[in-house]
């Protein structure tokens, strides 16, 4: 094998390992058929260009020559980017998780030369992974059949892990499910700082829109208060960057205080998704800012000319976890003057916002509001006195040495953002996010479908590769019929629906109707299904839920039966633990509600545009007779259909608003 091959490469992970004294080479069938014919063991190593232990194991390990020459030596060493190939990474895990009962990155699996894997972890200081290494090698020479055997048991683990295959039987859904799910889920809820009751602690914005969802639809004030709580604490907390805008991507602590500061783009997609609907519910202010202030930096400093984000900003600078992002005292002094003082106090420079080695973590123990009484002076004077010191304090970390950017663009990660300013649009009106969601979306459509109508899952620097998985098809459906919700523009859902027929074809199971990660082309050694939601949703979970909607837009009971099967399938047992089956329980929440059907009929004298602003889990909008949902009504007004009920056309936004809000007030109260 020659020597390290990630030059040719063009992921930002795998190019930061292309100076290693490690032979690496690509993910490749070749690289397996070398290592069976050199009689060498496969060493898979799995990270991405934002982890900061990645970087770490780099230094201690990989570009340390003692150990690249032990390396060399016995194994066939295949360097993976996990954002790139989310289909090795969801099988290595699985195995490294069965070994271990725990994951994480970086992720390193050794395997025979079949791939089928015999040892694995995640981080190794130098000392520990040589010792690894050799006693590997020599069990290996010593005792071949134990090894071929604990391969081939951990083998058929890996593929029975997260399959589905038997459908459940059809059976009636109902809400003591979601009841059960949320009295259990709540046991852990850390009620002082937010959250759960462990660390670290990540956003999870799904788990946080189902808590929403539910709270709201039930009237539950303890659900909604532990999501008021959480959403403060996390947009106050050292996990947002209080200047930039953006969220970490997880505290270490039990505070929201200390990040890992790694910014990716699935996380604050999400969460702008959240914090719209958060204030859509809540009515905070800060929300507002929030949803504003993250699309901003997203656009700034995390899209290209054509629209596409990229995938994440280092946590590290010049060697330094967080040296970018945090200030010492005697800094803001200096750039502040007589300013500091209050600020000081704002933005906690002090003990609670003190880190490591003279360093504070920006972060708020208080309100805007309630520090404008405290400080006395009003809303206006003192929104725009925190302008003026936040675009300082910008200036000044400007001119630092920036962390690194990866700029890969994975289609299912921009389908995520256009489905958060789809939100952001629906709630607060402001036209540049329907113009955000446009673009990326014209980008997906334009550079990530091929001529026979597929997906590619990456594009970097100008050039789209890796056939897509279920993950990218299911977002961006999803994020074509959220677009087509509030634009109405109709070759939005029309590709929603070529690309499902796609999904059918290549990737559901026809017994469970559950759908497989990848295609039948893959040559892992596992063909797997994504069933348990994660810091994102299951591509199963989702695609379930497009399946419903699609099914009422088109009056296609198959696609809604599909929904109801897959949802069935998951549904024994997902009370047990909430927080991997947050979004199959927006989906059983949604197939419980209904959805309110409006239909539009336009003569040109109405504006119908503010029926957008409602919630998106409870409305299907139609406004044209194209669809099989809108066929049917011909005179002019707003059609609305409830649980087998349609009423006389509306003539006026606000007597169709008032019924609506009169149908899910009448629904709740009934519960």
């Amino acid at each position: 094998m020659p020597l390290n091959q990630l030059s040719k490469e063009n992921s930002p992970y795998l190019l930061q390992h292309a100076n290693n004294p490690v032979n690496w080479v690509a993910w490749s069938n070749e690289a397996f058929e070398t290592a069976e014919k050199e009689n060498k063991l496969v060493l898979i190593s799995i990270g991405y260009s934002a982890c900061h232990w990645c970087h770490v194991m780099e230094k201690e390990c990989f570009e340390d020559e003692e150990v690249a020459e032990l390396m060399n030596a016995h194994f066939i060493n295949i360097k993976v980017d996990r954002e790139e190939r989310p289909d090795v990474d969801q099988v290595y895990m699985s195995a490294v998780q069965l070994m271990t009962q725990q994951g994480g990155w970086p992720l390193n699996c050794i395997t025979l030369a079949d791939g089928r894997p015999i040892y694995g972890g995640t981080y190794f200081p130098k000392q520990k992974w040589m010792h690894i290494l050799r006693s590997i090698v020599q069990m290996v020479e010593k005792e071949p059949e134990k090894v071929l055997e604990y391969a081939s048991n951990l083998h058929l683990g890996v593929q029975e892990s997260e399959q589905i295959i038997e459908a459940q039987r059809l059976r009636d859904l109902n809400t003591e499910k979601l009841h059960e799910m949320c009295i259990r889920w709540a046991r852990n809820f850390d009620t002082i700082e937010g959250g759960q009751t462990r660390a670290p602690k990540f956003p999870l914005p799904n788990n946080w829109l189902f808590l929403m969802h539910y709270g709201q639809r039930f009237l539950d004030s303890k659900i909604n208060n532990q999501v008021i709580l959480t959403m403060n604490k996390m947009c106050s907390g050292g996990i947002y960057d209080q200047l930039g805008g953006g969220f970490y991507r997880y505290s270490v602590d039990m505070l929201w205080k200390v990040p890992h500061f790694e910014k990716m783009l699935y996380d604050n997609a999400q969460l702008i998704s959240l914090y719209s609907l958060g204030y859509e519910a809540y009515k905070n202010e800060s929300y507002k800012n929030v949803v504003y202030q993250t699309i901003n930096w997203m656009k700034n400093e995390m899209m290209d000319e054509k629209g596409a984000f990229y995938c994440a900003i280092d946590a590290d600078s010049e060697g330094e976890e967080g040296k970018y992002y945090c200030w010492k005292e005697d800094e803001l002094k200096t750039i502040l003057g007589e300013e500091f003082e209050w600020v000081k106090d704002f933005y906690s420079i002090n003990k609670q916002g003190y880190w490591e080695d003279e360093k504070y973590i920006l972060l708020k123990t208080d309100s805007d509001e309630h520090f404008a009484q405290k400080i006395g002076r009003s809303q206006k004077e003192f929104n725009l006195q925190c302008n003026k010191i936040n675009d300082l304090l910008l200036s000044a970390r400007k001119l630092r040495v920036a962390p690194g950017l990866d700029n890969k663009c994975l289609t299912s990660w921009n389908a995520l953002a256009v489905i958060g300013l789809c939100d952001a649009y629906r709630v607060f009106k402001n036209d540049e996010f329907l113009d955000s969601a446009r673009k990326t979306l014209d980008w997906v459509l334009l550079s990530q479908i091929c001529e026979d109508g597929t997906l590619q899952h990456v594009y970097t620097n100008g050039i789209s590769k890796v056939d897509g998985f279920l993950e990218d098809y299911a977002a961006v459906i999803n994020a074509l019929i959220d677009f087509y919700q509030i634009s109405q523009e109709l070759k939005y859902i029309e590709r929603a629906q070529k690309l499902t027929a796609i999904v059918k074809r290549d990737f559901q199971d026809p017994n469970s109707k559950m759908c497989y990660f990848t295609t039948e082309k893959s040559t892992l050694i596992a063909r797997k299904m994504e069933l348990n939601d994660n810091v994102i949703p299951s591509s199963n979970s989702i695609m379930a839920m497009n399946f419903y909607r699609l099914g009422h837009y088109y009056r296609n009971e198959d696609l809604i039966l599909d929904a109801q099967q897959m949802l069935l399938n998951v549904y024994d047992g997902m009370e047990q633990y909430g927080s991997s089956y947050s979004n199959w329980g927006i989906l059983l929440l949604t197939m419980q509600t209904g959805f309110i059907e409006i239909v539009v009929v336009d003569d040109g004298t109405l504006e119908f545009k503010d029926l957008i602003n409602l919630k998106r889990c409870e409305t299907l909008i139609a406004y044209h007779n194209k669809l099989p949902i809108a066929k049917d009504y011909k005179e002019p007004g707003i059609y609305i259909c409830y649980k087998g009920t349609c009423y006389a056309p509306f003539k006026t936004i606000d007597s169709a608003q008032l019924k609506i809000s009169a149908l899910i007030e009448t629904d709740h109260l009934n519960d």
